[in-house]
């Protein structure tokens, strides 16, 4: 099996998680459209076999219309990666609404609305796959980080009704659940984590380093190699699954 002529959407494509997923598609011969806030950020790293489309996940119009124009210029969206998210920690008696509703609309509005907004193209053809980007807080509390936990449990719910829903059928929804990853926003959490404790950043990394089981970061290649199975040949029986990806039981 190929991905020859199948259309992939990842949200957040732009860095990361989701650029290193954009990356392995275009390997199997998908075209990939990633979409991000910022067109100029998508347009550097874009390369052959990728669209640069600049899209506020939060921002429902603005989901139905790109999402529409990306489908009418390449074909239903058969892989969908909901990807983009904020990953900030605060305490919950420091956490305002302001705080919350925007974690809320990037990291949980923004999963359904692009699933919802790719399913109907997705549910003409006999193949599809949805594989959401969640994280090992949305299997356990994090502590700081009770928005960001909610958020990430939330979005496994979604994944786990969405495949119950479409039970039998050529389409599978799974989540991938990575503990930290080396990434952007590990080096921004960082200097967080450094600030709120009076720490230092050494400290702070370590911090993270040590909450993998491993001992080590992930990479984005790991994270990738899951996506890669989940669309790959004889993954039809894996679905509504919460996939770990943590160097270990957490």
């Amino acid at each position: 099996m190929t991905l020859n002529g199948k259309h992939a959407l990842i949200t957040g494509g732009g860095t990361g998680i989701g650029l290193a997923i954009a990356k392995m598609l275009v390997a199997q011969g998908a075209h990939v459209t990633i979409t991000g806030r910022r067109q100029e950020v998508l347009e550097e790293v874009a390369t052959e076999g990728m669209t640069a489309m600049a899209m506020d996940v939060r921002n429902e119009d603005e989901v139905v219309a790109k999402i529409a124009s990306a489908v009418a210029a390449r074909g239903p969206v058969q892989i969908c990666i909901p990807n983009a998210g904020l990953a900030t920690g605060k305490a919950a008696h420091k956490t305002d609404m302001t705080f919350w509703r925007d974690m809320m609309a990037t990291n949980l509005d923004g999963a359904f609305l692009t699933i919802r907004e790719c399913l109907p193209g997705m549910l003409s053809t006999d193949w599809g796959r949805v594989i959401a980007v969640s994280s090992m807080a949305g299997l356990k509390g994090l502590p700081g980080a009770a928005c960001y936990s909610a958020s990430k449990h939330g979005m496994i719910g979604l994944i786990r009704s969405l495949s119950e829903e479409y039970m039998g059928k050529p389409y599978t929804f799974n989540s991938l659940c990575p503990g930290y990853v080396d990434t952007e926003i590990v080096s921004r959490n960082t200097q967080s984590i450094s600030e709120r404790a009076g720490i230092s950043t050494d400290a702070a990394r370590d911090m993270m380093v040590k909450a993998n089981r491993h001992k080590r970061l992930i990479t984005v290649d790991e994270v990738s190699a899951a996506a890669a199975w989940l669309v790959g040949p004889d993954s039809g029986s894996i679905n509504g699954q919460s996939i770990e990806i943590a160097g270990g039981m957490m």
